[in-house]
C-alpha cells in the first residue's frame, strides 16, 4: 500500500521521540517512493537526539532523523526515467540545487541551497517509506544486500577522503579514530588498493573491530606515541597519509607530527571547538597537503562498483539491529554504549532481520 498511513519516528525534542502515525509522502514529478528497508544510525541522529542542535541547525519543531538508508522503490513521478517499480536501491541523502557554481563544477556537497536528510527543518528516514529525488537513488547489484547500500551513505565518508587525499596503492595509511567512519575509511582505502593501515582508538572493542576489518596494526594512543609506534612498525618507513576521524582535539594536531613529509592529511572529524592549534612551521617545511572534507560528491557508482565483488565486508560495522517500534531503545544504546556499539541498524519491518 502506497496511501494513507505509515509508521515514523517523530523526535519532539531532545530526549523525546515517539513513532507515531503520519501520512505517506506522495512523490513529485521528479520524484521517487521508497519504501524503506532499514536505516542506519549515524552520531548526528545520536547528538541532534541529545542536544537537539548541531552548529548552526537547530531542531526547532518536531523532526524525523536518520539518513544512511535503502529500500525499494514502490512508486515514481511522471518525469522519473532512471529506476523503476521495484529496484532495490541506495539513498545519496542531500539533494543539491544543480544550479550553483559548485554545482556545476562537480562540488555538489558545497551547494549552499542542499537539501540534507534530518538536518533541521528537513524530515529523514526513520519512517516505513520516504520520497527523494530520482536522480539520487543508485540501483543496487543483485549481490549487494540492503544493509550495504545503507551503509553506503558512511561508506562514501570514507570514499570521498581517498578522493581528496589523491590515495593510491602506493600510499601507506595511518586512520585516527575508529569509529564507524573511521572503520569504514579503512575499508574504502582497501578498495583504492592500499595494503599497508595502521589505526589508533582508545576503545579496546574498536582496535580489535579494526583488526578483523583489515587494519595492519592499531595502536592505543593512551599509552604509546603514534608517531614512535609507526616508526617501528613500518622499519622507519612512516605513512603517507593520514586520515584523521576522531574529532580529537590531540589527535587533530599530532596529525602534522605523524605523517611523512610530502604527505597528506585528511580531516573528516568534527572537533567540539573551531580551533586547534598546529604546528604551521612543520606543515611548510614538510610541502604536508591538508585537506577538509565536508560530506561526500559523486561517490555512489564508483562506491557500489568498488565494494561488489570486492571481498570486503563492511556490514562488520553493524553491532545491533532494532525495529523502527524500538527506536527509542535503539538510540539509547547508541547513545550510551558508545564503546560498544558501532552501527546501529534499524528496520521499519522487524522481519526483515
Amino acid at each position: 500500500m502506497t496511501t494513507g498511513l505509515m509508521d515514523a519516528a517523530v523526535m519532539n525534542k531532545p530526549l523525546d521521540i515517539v513513532v507515531k502515525k503520519i501520512n505517506i509522502p506522495d512523490p513529485k514529478a521528479n520524484e521517487a517512493l521508497l519504501k524503506v528497508y532499514c536505516i542506519g544510525v549515524c552520531g548526528s541522529d545520536v547528538h541532534y537526539y541529545e542536544h537537539g542542535r548541531i552548529g548552526r541547525y537547530v531542531v526547532k519543531e518536531p523532526i524525523i532523523l536518520g539518513h544512511e538508508l535503502a529500500g525499494e522503490v514502490v512508486k515514481i513521478g511522471s518525469e522519473v526515467t532512471n529506476v523503476c517499480v521495484g529496484d532495490r536501491v541506495a539513498v545519496e541523502p542531500g539533494v543539491a540545487c544543480g544550479r550553483c557554481e559548485y554545482c556545476k563544477s562537480g562540488r555538489y556537497n558545497l551547494c549552499p541551497d542542499v537539501i540534507f536528510m534530518a538536518t533541521p527543518p528537513v524530515d529523514g528516514a526513520w519512517a516505513e517509506y520516504v520520497t527523494i529525488r530520482s536522480d539520487f537513488l543508485f540501483k543496487l547489484p543483485d549481490s549487494m544486500s540492503f544493509e550495504e547500500g545503507a551503509l553506503l551513505e558512511p561508506l562514501s565518508v570514507g570514499f570521498h577522503a581517498m578522493n581528496r587525499g589523491k590515495v593510491t596503492p602506493a600510499d601507506t595509511i595511518f586512520v585516527s579514530g575508529l569509529g564507524p567512519i573511521g572503520l569504514l575509511a579503512v575499508q574504502a582505502a582497501k578498495m583504492f588498493g592500499v595494503s599497508e593501515i595502521y589505526a589508533s582508538d582508545v576503545v579496546p572493542y574498536r582496535r580489535q573491530l579494526g583488526l578483523e576489518m583489515g587494519v595492519t596494526e592499531v595502536i592505543d594512543p593512551l599509552s604509546e606515541n603514534a608517531k614512535d609506534k609507526i616508526a617501528e612498525l613500518t622499519s622507519g618507513k612512516g605513512v603517507t597519509v593520514v586520515i584523521e576521524s576522531s574529532g580529537n582535539q590531540r589527535a587533530i594536531a599530532d596529525a602534522v607530527k605523524v605523517v611523512n613529509r610530502g604527505g597528506r592529511i585528511v580531516f573528516v572529524g568534527m572537533p567540539a571547538v573551531n580551533e586547534i592549534p598546529l604546528d604551521v612551521n612543520q606543515i611548510i617545511d614538510g610541502e604536508i597537503d591538508v585537506y577538509g572534507i565536508f560530506r561526500y560528491a559523486n561517490t555512489y557508482p564508483a562506491a557500489i562498483q568498488a565494494l561488489r565483488g570486492s571481498g570486503v565486508d563492511i556490514e562488520k560495522v553493524i553491532t545491533h539491529k532494532y525495529a523502527l517500534s524500538d527506536i527509542k531503545e535503539a538510540v539509547e544504546v547508541a547513545r550510551a554504549q558508545k564503546d560498544t556499539s558501532i552501527k546501529i541498524m534499524i528496520y521499519p519491518d522487524k522481519s526483515n532481520f
